[in-house]
């Protein structure tokens, strides 16, 4: 049996650009025949605005809720699981953390403040993975290769070029590759995820997964 999950999608309680609320983009990713999906809202300066450099925890439990709203819509055919794209300040370029819980983050201080050097340590012992977002989108700067573990490859939002580049740097690298929908608006449904063989439940397995490049990209 194959499982196909959502590892890139935003929703509008959390994220500005998105367009539907968590209950909403459930309900389509079930019907398209999806088994989970991960919810990674925009952690950046665009979230918890300009002001946030000072006070760094203000939002957090804001940024949480839509996943835990989605978590409601969770049934034993459909998983949700929390991940994150953040962005440091000052920079042009995302991050997509895979294996990050809700209470591990309320721990943190203001994510945004760190370097990517410093920021894929923390989240190493922190047992996550980090994956750069659509590394050729026209504003985007495409991060050091040492300070990730993989490459978002295939992005629904992205031409078939900006896809192909995306592609052969991390075949150059030896990164990790991954595909996401970037979901925002209806339009933009299930363009993108991942195959696989077994169910993911959980971010455990999720990372697992992920780093045993035993699954396919959904691209369409």
């Amino acid at each position: 049996m194959e499982y196909k999950y959502e590892l890139h999608c935003h929703t509008n309680m959390v994220s500005q650009c998105g367009r539907l609320s968590p209950c909403e983009v459930t309900e389509l990713y079930k019907k398209e025949g999806y088994s989970g999906i991960v919810i990674t809202e925009h952690y950046s300066p665009l979230t918890f605005g300009i002001n946030s450099y000072y006070k760094p925890q203000r939002l957090v439990d804001f940024y949480i809720s839509s996943y835990e709203e989605m978590k409601k819509y969770e049934t034993e055919d459909f998983s949700v699981l929390f991940g994150m794209e953040l962005r440091h300040y000052g920079t042009g370029a995302d991050y997509l953390i895979y294996g990050a819980e809700p209470e591990w983050l309320r721990k943190q201080g203001n994510l945004m403040k760190l370097w990517e050097k410093d920021a894929y340590r923390l989240m190493h012992e922190a047992g996550c993975l980090v994956f750069q977002a659509h590394p050729y989108r026209s504003y985007i700067l495409r991060c050091n290769p040492d300070y990730i573990d993989g490459i978002e490859v295939y992005n629904g939002k992205c031409d078939a070029e900006t896809n192909f580049k995306a592609l052969q740097w991390a075949i150059e690298t030896g990164k990790l590759m991954s595909s996401g929908s970037d979901f925002h608006t209806p339009d933009q449904l299930a363009k993108g995820g991942i195959i696989t063989n077994e169910p993911i439940k959980n971010n455990a397995d999720l990372v697992r997964v992920l780093k045993s490049r035993n699954y396919k990209l959904i691209k369409k």
